[in-house]
């Protein structure tokens, strides 16, 4: 009886997220979908204009009350905002120029046949059970780095699971949901930290109250979260995602034949051009005056985090151009320069879909910028939860629900919290919830929904991604493989907040739970 309930419950989670599926995929295609949104969106922003609505709050960023006014898109001044800012829109998505520079790297490793031989080597011997957690691990990690997962972690999770004999797009929904889905866990600290900190420090001084947090403020709640995520994250691909997808029917197939002696000794040339790489980026970062570091004039300390936001990427370009160069060099295809440019140029080419989607999806998130429409809309939500006058743990998880709705409609999390921080950190404070708290509440709500929402920047390169290895997939395929994960996120991780709050340890160093 409790197997057949089990799988009468199971058909039907599949039978869900098949239908998701369907229903995206009945869309239009991807470019053509963002265009239709980025329509509906000047449309609407005429008639909300119309009504003048507006919003006024306090600014965190700007240290100033503001007035959100919406603005219509339907006059003069919004069609020659549309046709005059159309191109600087296209080349000033900061995803565009983060993923075509790093394929540039990526592309020679790959052409190289470094990936695949690497990938070989790494799995001979792999426990085929760590594989999936492995994944997810690596891309909640590497959020240390900013976006760079994005480009690095969430390819090569499709290949690992690929040469594993897995469904290559369980791989990347994985590597996807720890990447986004996990962009707030790490067992160290990332730019986010300082970052979201800032902006609270600012909202507390706004409202009067003398205390200050620490970036550090979070780090004891987000550091076990990077391994409960993992631990969810895994049974989520192994017991729903991956059976939902069913065996890999697709034209990709990776190399399984074995490697020979040449390739072995390639890969080692490679590894050891990659260590030498590192300890001299180590050496350039890490000293007390290296080179990348950089003076900050707020703390006086001389810190990384110039070279975090701008410089990383042209770092990762080399991080796999010298191995793949290395690799390519040893085994003879690489003769040249002019080969060189071929694996880059070919990479560039698989880029070519892509940069369509991207066009319209950047002025659709324009337009929604804009008109103002995303902040109304969190300025509004907030508003309202403000007004339901519940406490405690009810008052956080509510806070979470809030924060993953508004998500939905404002990608960035820096900008939604400096409009929420002025409002809930001082409503928190003044109920005896202490600023490091609510923050983090913050972040779990902004991370659980942002492998669900086409306005998360990189949403539409992992749509290309998905269709290297099916060319039917669209917008419904990859909402179906990640809505399991945005669900079960949002859901056990509040519940690990009710626990850790019931339990009342800190969240952080010097961060109690309550004032």
């Amino acid at each position: 009886m409790y197997n057949k309930t089990n799988e009468k419950k199971e058909k039907e989670i599949n039978g869900f997220l098949k239908g998701v599926e369907r229903v995206g995929n009945a869309l239009p295609h991807p470019a053509v979908m963002f265009f239709l949104l980025a329509v509906i969106v000047v449309v609407v922003s005429h008639f909300v204009a119309a009504r003048e609505v507006s919003v006024t709050f306090f600014d965190a960023k700007a240290n100033a009350q503001v007035t959100k006014k919406a603005v219509s898109l339907l006059n003069k001044e919004g069609l020659a905002y549309m046709f005059n800012s159309a191109t600087s829109i296209f080349t000033g998505f900061a995803p565009l120029g983060t993923v075509l520079v790093a394929m540039l790297g990526v592309g020679v490793a790959e052409w190289s046949g470094l990936f695949d031989t690497a990938l070989k080597k790494s799995l001979l011997n792999a426990n085929p059970k760590f594989l999936t957690p492995l994944v997810v691990f690596v891309g909640i990690m590497s959020n240390i780095a900013s976006d760079a997962g994005y480009v690095v972690v969430i390819p090569i999770g499709a290949l690992i699971f690929a040469m594993a004999g897995r469904h290559p797009l369980a791989g990347m929904a994985a590597a996807f949901a720890g990447v986004s889905g996990g962009f707030s866990a790490n067992l160290a600290l990332g730019t986010t930290d300082p970052l979201l900190t800032g902006i609270t420090n600012q909202a507390l001084v706004s409202a009067g109250i003398d205390m200050q947090i620490a970036p550090t403020c979070n780090w004891y709640f987000l550091a076990v979260s990077s391994i409960f995520l993992t631990i969810v994250a895994t049974f989520v691909t192994d017991k729903i995602v991956e059976k939902n997808l069913g065996k890999y029917t697709g034209s990709y197939q990776p190399d399984n034949t074995p490697l020979t002696p040449l390739q072995n000794k390639a890969l080692k040339n490679a590894i050891i051009g990659l260590v030498i790489y590192c300890l001299i980026m180590g050496y350039l970062m890490f000293p007390h005056n290296a080179v990348f570091r950089t003076l900050n004039s707020a703390t006086g300390e001389m810190t990384l985090n110039k070279f975090l936001h701008d410089g990383l990427l042209p770092a990762i370009l080399l991080f796999f151009l010298i191995p793949g160069y290395i690799y390519g060099k040893t085994i003879g295809k690489i003769k040249s320069s002019h080969d060189v440019i071929e694996g880059m140029t070919v990479a560039m080419k698989s880029m070519g879909g892509y940069m369509v989607l991207v066009f319209f999806a950047a002025q659709f998130i324009a337009y929604f910028g804009k008109t103002n429409l995303g902040v109304i809309v969190s300025f509004k939500g907030a508003d309202a939860l403000e007004s339901v006058g519940i406490t405690g743990l009810p008052l956080i998880l509510l806070f979470i629900v809030l924060s993953a709705f508004l998500n939905l409609f404002m990608g960035s999390a820096s900008a939604k919290w400096a409009i929420m921080a002025p409002i809930f950190v001082p409503m928190m404070y003044r109920l005896g919830l202490s600023p490091a708290l609510t923050q983090v509440a913050y972040r779990i709500g902004d991370s659980s929904t942002n492998i669900i929402t086409p306005l998360m920047s990189y949403f539409a390169m992992i749509v290309v991604m998905i269709q290297k290895y099916d060319k039917k997939a669209g917008v419904g395929t990859l909402i179906s493989m990640m809505l399991p994960y945005s669900l079960a996120f949002l859901v056990f991780w509040s519940l690990l907040m009710g626990v850790w709050i019931l339990l009342g340890i800190p969240v952080g160093p010097d961060a109690p739970l309550f004032i």
